[in-house]
């Protein structure tokens, strides 16, 4: 059965690296000590993660960065980090981790993603904000769950006099071409994935979307059934 923890954002405001989930990333890691991560998604990799293995030690986590599929055996868990989440999907494509992940996932090993890495968690990247600054083969991503992520969602604020469109608009735009539901994830927020049920927890809730159907709140503690 799939397990995984998918976090809006990485950093909160005032905080340090993933601070604001610490007990969450305790309790969902559990006993896993093998830690795999990839560092795809930003340009300076080594740099990365070194932040990653100093953040995971503190929680009693040996690290290895991910290269390849061949170490994903051995790992009790996996954390993808975010970024762009273009660059995170065409290394993942050119090192053919995309079909072993899913399977080691369905075998039970836990995956972790921020930002990037919970949008790739999803059918597609289609729901990224991201400049598209590398080009992969496509754009269909690990499909973990049944429904896309917006991560970093944010609220139209009324009184803004910007009039580019906002992240409600964009996903109402991605509905009109494709029928996946979204989960528009706020800062502070992150979804736990367990016993076949998905529940959002953490602050500031999400707001829902499914094509037909007018958009609706979802507070921490609730399953997420977009």
């Amino acid at each position: 059965m799939s397990r995984l923890l998918l976090i809006s954002n990485s950093t909160q405001h005032g905080r340090g690296y993933l601070d604001h989930v610490e007990q969450e990333l305790r309790d969902f890691l559990g006993a896993a000590r093998c830690v795999l991560f990839a560092p795809f998604a930003l340009f300076d990799r080594e740099a990365y993660a070194a932040k990653a293995r100093a953040r995971l030690e503190k929680l009693g986590c040996e690290m290895e960065t991910l290269s390849g599929p061949e170490q994903l055996s051995r790992a009790d868990a996996i954390f993808v980090g975010g970024g762009n989440t273009f660059r995170l999907l065409k290394a993942l494509q050119d090192l053919a981790l995309l079909d072993a992940i899913r399977g080691r996932v369905a075998e039970g090993m836990r995956y972790l993603g921020s930002s990037a890495g919970s949008i790739v968690a999803g059918p597609s990247l289609k729901t990224t904000k991201d400049m598209p600054i590398v080009e992969p083969r496509s754009f269909e991503a690990l499909g973990l769950v049944p429904f896309q992520i917006s991560p970093h969602y944010l609220d139209p604020d009324p009184a803004s006099t910007h009039m580019g469109e906002t992240q409600e608009e964009r996903i109402l735009q991605f509905l009109e071409e494709n029928d996946v539901p979204v989960v528009g994830l706020r800062e502070g927020g992150w979804i736990r994935v367990e016993n076949g049920s998905a529940v959002l927890g953490g602050s500031g809730g999400a707001r829902l979307f499914r094509r037909g159907t007018p958009p609706r709140e979802a507070a921490a503690g609730n399953p997420v059934d977009p």
